[in-house]
């Protein structure tokens, strides 16, 4: 306490159960029988405790908690008052998992994302329990303060998901939703309710005596009675008798329902304290929590810090929320008790305590708790200037559930007569995917910001410009991007630090949208710069989400330099996701995808096909067009390889829909028009593939990737002459190109051309051509999608490229499927026992890899028995070799 008080004996004493309980302290009462009956009861899968406020639910699991017992962890949180945010109540309870784990240092402590997936975080904290071999129970109090209705589905998932030897204990005033009726069905439920929690008579007694108050036998009795063994009653009547003139006629005195007897015992026990413990606990009674010195400016005095920790020390409803004990909260029914006391003796000075309050917490960067103070004073133009200010950065913390409960705390007028909230509206829109709306309020926003003061009009300018940005990215519209450009925030001096931390959020945040923009116009050199510059300015200023997210489209911007810098870039993206556990996030979809094309390009096929299927897992089929266009095309680079024609189609069908819904023209669409075009005449379709070619306007039709699919036209037209003449401008470098990929390709067709002229020393030329260029980054794509790599085992090469011939041919006579010349229905080559052993393995799941180790044998050795295999069993690919081998009954007809 503050210098020169020491507390009073009531506060030294305490009723029931509390945090303190495994401390041993004197006028604690363990109550043996419910801690008997939790421990039960905690052995099925959930334990489910539900009474109202006051009824000794926190105080029970404490107790039961902090007991000295059997080796076991234990995993505790308190959902913190008004929980909106799922991500906070996932990350929160990750961090308690760890902690009873033991892990807490192992991986990087969880970092907040606005592209929260719950289910993602859900599945680390089910695998973090799983790894500890200890006993683990989850304990998880306050339950009802969590308003969020997907966490809570999530939750419920978890609870009935729990492996064997994980028990979870859920506390909370009202039955959640939790879905747990399977549970109940199973015998798998254990509930706790308010009937259970009460105390007996004999615990009335039993507390009255190890707090060393005296009554006899009937007015203990009479006590019980009055209280019906409501903890808190019991509680609350024990700190007011210590001490008490007349103890008997304080019991005889007092009747009703749990408030009115809270009430009165609350009336009586403050007018029984110093005068600073009563100015503290009813001015900071506002507070959903509380320090040392929050407390001290809402009292206006000193030492506040040593009161709550005596107050704590004495389990006078005041629990600390941190091993510091730093910052407190109080009972939850006696911190409303004391409000309710509050507003009947001072309720003129309310306001005036919220103001202070708002201000420590704005000044503390927790602009959220400070508008809340603010709505409670009623400054309404205040708490909206503060909500709009800080509203994107809330968004980034990952508290967009808190920004739209913030808004909801606003009086309902129109848009007009507040309209600075518009920005805030189109913000919480914007990441709700409700783009039209976004649009609507940022026009009210930019008319109500052109009518303010200069300096605010240039923070609500940044503000408007940075969403503008990341509205014209998520509708596709990139030339209304490049007109924003002009807005972009600069870096500023003789700033506060809350505003340059604002601003730095903002300008990252523009250079993002600008720079994944750019990339998806192609403006290649442009975006580079802009994505180093806010992945540099994002890892300075602590946004690491804002950073994976520009490093994420940064090797997609690389693809102008060299394949090899497009794989460093998304390997280093990757690693930053990972390490802050977003390895799944929608986030980080631009760099698995962009890594799986790498992968593809140079023959990595199966490697691959398992980032792709990565990237389409985190990307969303609301989210950003632009990054759903890139997976689409991306993933009809594999089947093409293969020469899976029709899978090939469907994704470059699936890349027109996503551009039909796109206001702008992503970079990309010439080379989705240009493979359908090439993928419908392989196919023989080739009056659709004119019928495609005949729509484009002449700039189009003149680029390098249009001319290249012509040319497929004509050779599936058997007209190789006319084929070479639609290549002649990609060749002599005229025509505009958007791929390295292209003019590879070209080469190959003209081969493919000159073959079918008889122009073998053509051919050979132009393959060799290819090779020269393909060879920097090991490009093994353009020769299977082509089917140009039949060229380098007819022709009578000279090259200076062997090695990437090896590679290319190894590459494709292992992956690609079959076409009918390559089939046999006749019986096969003798296969030798080694070839057999690798059989065995095809139908499984396994990698060459893994086969590789199956067999203690090299990979090399591996891949040589395949491709004899398939040339004994006249297959093109793996599962033909599988059934031509049961065919044959080398296989089972069941998994191998």
């Amino acid at each position: 306490m503050a210098e020169g008080h020491r507390a009073t004996p009531d506060l030294r004493a305490a009723a029931g159960p509390g945090r303190a309980a495994g401390r041993g302290r004197p006028g604690l009462i363990g109550r043996r029988d419910l801690v008997a009956a939790l421990d039960r009861a905690a052995e099925k899968q959930v334990t489910l405790v539900s009474a109202p406020a006051g009824s000794g639910k926190t105080s029970l699991l404490r107790t039961w908690a902090d007991r000295p017992g059997p080796d076991r962890r234990i995993a505790f949180l308190s959902v913190r008052p008004g929980q909106q945010d799922a991500q906070h109540f996932w990350l929160a309870l990750l961090d308690a998992v760890r902690t009873a784990a033991g892990t807490e240092g192992v991986a990087e402590p969880p970092a907040v994302t606005p592209g929260f997936d719950g289910g993602i975080i859900m599945d680390k904290v089910l695998s973090e329990i799983t790894a500890s071999r200890k006993p683990f129970y989850l304990v998880i109090d306050d339950l009802h303060e969590l308003g969020s209705a997907a966490a809570a589905e999530q939750l419920g998932t978890l609870l009935t998901s729990l492996p064997e030897g994980v028990h979870a204990v859920v506390a909370t005033r009202r039955d959640p939703s939790l879905r747990l009726h399977k549970l109940r069905l199973a015998g798998e439920l254990a509930e706790i309710r308010a009937a259970q929690l009460r105390f007996t008579e004999a615990e009335t007694r039993e507390l009255l005596a190890a707090t060393d108050i005296v009554l006899p036998d009937h007015v203990a009795g009479l006590l019980h009675q009055r209280t019906e063994g409501w903890a808190a009653g019991l509680r609350l009547a024990v700190l007011s008798l210590a001490g008490h003139p007349d103890p008997e006629r304080f019991v005889a005195e007092f009747s009703g329902s749990h408030r009115t007897v809270a009430e009165y015992l609350l009336a009586e026990m403050l007018e029984r304290q110093p005068p600073d413990v009563q100015r503290l606990l009813l001015r900071t009674s506002l507070l959903d929590r509380v320090n040392g010195e929050l407390a001290d400016l809402l009292t206006g005095a000193t030492g506040s810090e040593r009161i709550l920790l005596d107050l704590e020390d004495a389990n006078a409803f005041v629990v600390a929320l941190d091993p510091g004990r730093t910052w407190f909260r109080y009972h939850h029914m006696f911190g409303g008790l004391l409000r309710l006391e509050l507003r009947r003796t001072l309720p003129e000075e309310i306001p005036e305590l919220h103001r202070p309050a708002a201000r420590w917490f704005a000044e503390h960067g927790q602009a959220a708790d400070a508008v809340r103070h603010l709505q409670a004073a009623g400054d309404w133009d205040e708490a909206a200037r503060l909500l709009t200010d800080h509203t994107v950065s809330l968004t980034l913390d990952g508290q967009g559930g808190t920004v739209v409960a913030l808004l909801g705390g606003f009086p309902a007028r129109t848009g007009e007569e507040r309209p600075e909230l518009a920005l805030v509206h189109a913000n919480a829109d914007l990441h709700q995917h409700r783009l039209d709306e976004a649009e609507a309020h940022l026009k009210i926003a930019r008319s109500y910001a052109a009518t303010t003061a200069p300096d605010r009009r240039h923070r609500l300018g940044v503000a408007i410009a940075s969403l503008d940005l990341l509205l014209a990215r998520l509708r596709g519209h990139f030339d209304a991007v490049f007109e924003q450009a002009d807005a972009l925030p600069s870096p500023t001096t003789g700033q506060s630090t809350t505003e340059i931390a604002l601003a730095g959020d903002l300008r990252t945040l523009a250079l993002l949208n600008l720079g994944v923009t750019e990339a998806w116009s192609l403006r290649l050199d442009d975006s580079e710069r802009h994505l180093l510059e806010g992945a540099a300015l994002a890892h300075d200023i602590g946004r690491p989400y804002l950073e994976v997210a520009c490093l994420a489209h940064l090797g997609f911007a690389s693809g102008n330099r060299s394949l090899t810098l497009v794989r460093r870039r998304c390997e280093q993206a990757l690693a930053l996701a990972d390490r802050y556990g977003w390895g799944a996030e929608p986030v980080i979809a631009p760099a698995q995808v962009s890594f799986a094309g790498t992968l593809i390009c140079t023959g990595e096929f199966d490697r691959g096909q398992q980032w792709l299927d990565r990237a389409r897992r985190a990307t969303r089929s609301e989210g950003e067009p632009g990054v759903r266009l890139l997976v689409h095309l991306i993933s009809a680079m594999l089947p093409a390889a293969r020469g899976q024609l029709h899978e090939t189609l469907a994704e470059l069908s699936a890349a027109e829909r996503v551009q039909s819904h796109m206001r702008g023209e992503h970079g990309l669409w010439t080379r989705v028009t240009a493979w359908t075009v090439a993928t419908q005449a392989r196919l023989g379709r080739v009056d659709q593939a004119r019928a495609t070619l005949a729509v484009l306007d002449d700039r189009r039709a003149a680029t390098g990737e249009i001319r290249t699919a012509a040319a497929v036209i004509h050779l599936a037209e058997q007209d190789p002459a006319g084929a070479r003449r639609e290549l002649r401008p990609v060749l002599d470098g005229t025509a505009p190109v958007t791929s390295f990929l292209t003019p590879i390709e070209a080469h190959l067709l003209d081969a493919l051309a000159c073959r079918d002229l008889g122009d073998e020393q053509g051919a050979g030329a132009a393959v060799e051509q290819a090779l020269h260029l393909a060879e920097p980054d090991r490009m093994i794509l353009p020769f299977a999608m082509t089917g140009a790599w039949t060229l380098l085992e007819t022709l009578q090469l000279r090259t200076s490229h062997a090695a990437l011939v090896s590679d290319i041919l190894d590459v494709v006579r292992d992956d690609t499927p079959a076409g009918p010349d390559r089939h046999s229905s006749g019986p096969a080559e003798h296969l030798s026992p080694s070839e057999l052993r690798v059989l065995r393995y095809l139908p499984t799941n396994l990698t060459r890899p893994e086969i590789a180790t199956e067999l203690s044998v090299s990979l090399n050795t591996v891949n040589t028995h395949i491709r004899r295999i398939y040339a004994k069993l006249g297959a093109g690919d793996r599962s033909s070799a599988v059934q031509r081998g049961r065919e044959l009954r080398l296989l089972s007809n069941g998994r191998g």
